[in-house]
């Protein structure tokens, strides 16, 4: 199904199970353990052995030699696997450093040995046994050091300059200019990276945790060097992603080159030290805003500069790209560089480039009302803009983010903040509020689907699209029940299978929009096949309750699959809508701090995130989805930063333990509001995403009601309490 012209009215517009808040279909599964993770494929493969990754001790540089018969001779021990006896491997297209190193390395705990034995603790007790020496290397690890000699990046982010952005900023009568840092960033997903492979002949068989099951196979079967229909990746389940597994990484990889060498199928999960460094991780940016305004709020000009670092031949966080979007201003510009740095891989996490792009932009916003004597909330409205601003003639295809604006404000209680910082005081604490607009761009992607009618009235959809935690077995379910004329209960849906069709995949906020649409593209099929099959009018004919009507006919579905199932499959293309329209997703954030006056300490007293996002398939889990970003947002205002030792190069703070994210005692009172949308440019479920914008603009949030209840004003992420320890008012 070809989708180029806005959609009409069609079957998802009857709203009978779709947008409905529907429970999860796999949650008993869920929430009774049950849920067959990468890991623990018990059921599916059999007489499985274990394998344990070494990753390197030096961040640049190569290894001299390596001392295995101790770890040979070891109980147990079946097989270990390194560069020297692996075979030759090729480099993955969604890789920047090779996945298994040696003699060359490229980074921290790249992985240098995968040691396979009987038992993972044998596994791991060899594993302790191999003694490696290397030859270390000078690398770069300090953004700060390396910015000046960071380059354009034309293939991700060409600059961008539309008028006389240097002229107007230095004629605007009020103006800011200010820089900002945000840390590099770990995914610290529930679930491990992990696999477990098998081959039967040359053919491989893959169970592992993966967001993008096509792009996983294609990039096994390169690196491998086999053909890619010898290669099934399979993902029915996942335990958080955030973006980290994207792409696959050393553990599938090890887990095939183990299971060739031991003959055995092997198991393998990345131990959570090694997932900081081995794995990918969101950079951290340096970011230069300007911004130029009339006395009355017109912004007149704007500037944002980003850079961020990357292993050669890797690319940048572009977190200049909301920018280019989000407001008005007749004169812009906008860079974005990349240094090279030896540090670990970097790579998308949740709401790439965005996310520290508004990190910082809404810092700036909110410095130019304070500048200009304006609400933040009015700044805001006053410089929305219907269209593209770099393109006038091309507008939005929907935004409300005035709305979201207005309506949070008036939820919130947004006329009560006191507009003097420092000046709401409770007990010890001083407290603020801030506002913060979010922006995620929406995506959309090919993805196909595979529907069977049985001869049971049950329909079953299956499609290579994973759940790695977001609902998708729901939201598909209800795509098919709806467009069927079916009861959620008579769906089955059969997901992470690379022997299904390709679907979108999860990422990107692009999954939930692009896999329904899909389905939804597969089932109009089978609804075709099976009128016909009926002898009853495709054209006119209506799905209800379990039955095909037309032209005064009424049969039940079943029917059509009483000789035999009925299958039918399609995919969405999408044409152009997004060129000719731009296609967006907005919200705001409101929230209300306390800062202690006496330690610093910062607590989030209670959070509202409105958001416009197209139809809401799920509005329980749409809801889910946004509160957990906004939680992923206060670990990023407050607390996440992976510590650089820039003299070795490497991640310190590589586990939970150092790595603190946001637990359930700094969540406070959580609520979101979906405005009415509908979007008919974007796909035939007029749907978009959401599950990126509640995390985009919720950080700096925090930080402006920090600074509305401190008067301290912090740009360098996460605000700890050292960075406001010396600044506090007096406590008298």
């Amino acid at each position: 199904m070809k989708f180029d012209t806005p959609a009409t009215h069609n079957p998802i517009d009857q709203l009978k199970v779709v947008g409905k808040p529907l429970d999860r279909i796999d949650g008993p599964l869920k929430t009774t353990g049950t849920a067959p993770y990468a890991y623990e494929q018990h059921e599916a493969v059999r007489n499985a052995v274990y394998g344990h990754v070494i990753g390197a001790g030096i961040a640049k540089g190569r290894i001299m030699s390596m001392e295995l018969e101790a770890a040979r001779r070891a109980p147990g021990v079946l097989a270990i696997v390194t560069a020297a006896n692996a075979g030759k491997l090729a480099k993955g297209d969604f890789n920047t450093a090779r996945l298994l190193g040696g003699p060359a390395i490229q980074h921290y705990h790249q992985a240098v040995a995968l040691v396979v034995a009987e038992t993972f603790e044998q596994a791991r007790a060899a594993a302790g046994l191999v003694r490696i020496s290397y030859d270390r290397a000078g690398g770069a690890f300090d953004l700060a050091a390396a910015k000046k000699s960071a380059v354009v990046s034309e293939r991700e982010q060409p600059d961008i300059a539309v008028g006389d952005f240097a002229g107007a900023f230095a004629a605007a009568p009020v103006q800011l200019d200010a820089t900002y840092t945000t840390p590099d960033q770990s995914h610290a997903m529930m679930e491990p990276h992990a696999s477990i492979a098998a081959w039967d002949g040359d053919k491989l068989t893959l169970w592992t945790s993966n967001q993008m099951i096509a792009w996983g196979r294609g990039d096994v079967a390169k690196t491998l060097g086999i053909p890619k229909e010898n290669v099934r990746l399979i993902s029915p389940f996942i335990g958080g992603g955030f973006g980290g597994k994207l792409f696959v990484r050393s553990d599938a990889l090890l887990a095939a080159l183990g299971a060739r060498a031991a003959g055995r199928p092997v198991k393998v999960a990345l131990p959570r030290p090694l997932i900081a460094n081995n794995t990918t991780h969101r950079p951290a940016t340096i970011q230069r805003i300007r911004i130029g305004a009339a006395k009355d709020g017109t912004i007149t000009a704007i500037g944002h500069e980003s850079w961020s670092g990357d292993l050669p031949g890797g690319g940048i966080e572009n977190a200049v790209q909301q920018t280019r979007l989000l407001y008005a201003g007749a004169n812009r510009m906008m860079q974005a560089r990349l240094a090279t740095l030896d540090l670990p891989e970097a790579n998308a996490m949740r709401a790439p480039g965005e996310a520290p792009g508004l990190m910082a932009l809404e810092i700036a916003m909110d410095e130019m009302a304070d500048k200009l004597g304006m609400d933040p909330v009015e700044f805001r409205i006053r410089n929305d803009t219907q269209v593209d601003p770099e393109k006038p003639e091309r507008a939005f295809s929907q935004r409300q983010l005035v709305q979201c604006l207005r309506t949070g404000a008036e939820r919130f209680g947004w006329k009560k903040r006191n507009p003097k910082h420092g000046g709401v005081r409770d007990g010890r604490w001083l407290v603020g509020m801030g506002v913060a607009a979010g922006f995620r761009n929406n995506l959309v992607m090919k993805s196909a689907a595979r529907v069977r009618l049985g001869a049971d009235g049950k329909v079953t959809v299956e499609t290579d699209m994973t759940d790695i935690g977001t609902g998708s077995y729901t939201i598909i379910g209800q795509t098919a029940a709806e467009v069927m004329g079916l009861p959620l209960d008579k769906v089955v849906v059969r997901l992470g299978d690379s022997n299904f069709p390709v679907s979108s995949g999860s990422g990107g906020q692009w999954g939930a929009n692009s896999s329904t649409a899909g389905v939804y593209a597969a089932c109009m099929k089978l609804r075709q096949v099976v009128a016909e099959k009926l002898g009853l009018d495709a054209e006119t004919a209506s799905f209800a309750d379990g039955k095909v009507s037309a032209g005064g006919r009424s049969v039940a579905l079943a029917k059509a699959a009483e000789s035999g199932e009925v299958v039918a499959e399609d995919s969405i293309e999408f044409g152009d809508l997004a060129k000719k329209f731009q296609q967006s997703t907005f919200a705001a954030h409101f929230v209300e701090v306390g800062v202690d006056i006496a330690t610093g300490e910062s607590r989030i007293r209670r959070m509202l995130a409105v958001c416009a996002a197209g139809r809401i398939l799920n509005p329980k889990q749409a809801r889910s989805q946004v509160i957990g970003a906004m939680t992923m947002g206060i670990g990023g205002a407050l607390s996440e930063e992976l510590a650089v030792d820039k003299r070795l190069g490497f991640f310190v703070n590589h586990d939970l333990a150092g790595y603190e994210v946001a637990v359930h005692a700094d969540v406070p009172h959580q609520e979101v509001i979906f405005l009415d949308e509908a979007d008919d440019k974007s796909s035939p479920m007029k749907a978009k995403g959401v599950g990126e914008l509640g995390l985009c603009g919720v950080s700096a949030a925090i930080a402006n009601a920090i600074h509305n209840a401190t008067g301290i004003r912090v740009r360098e992420y996460p605000i700890t309490l050292d960075k406001l320890l010396h600044h506090l008012p007096a406590m008298a």
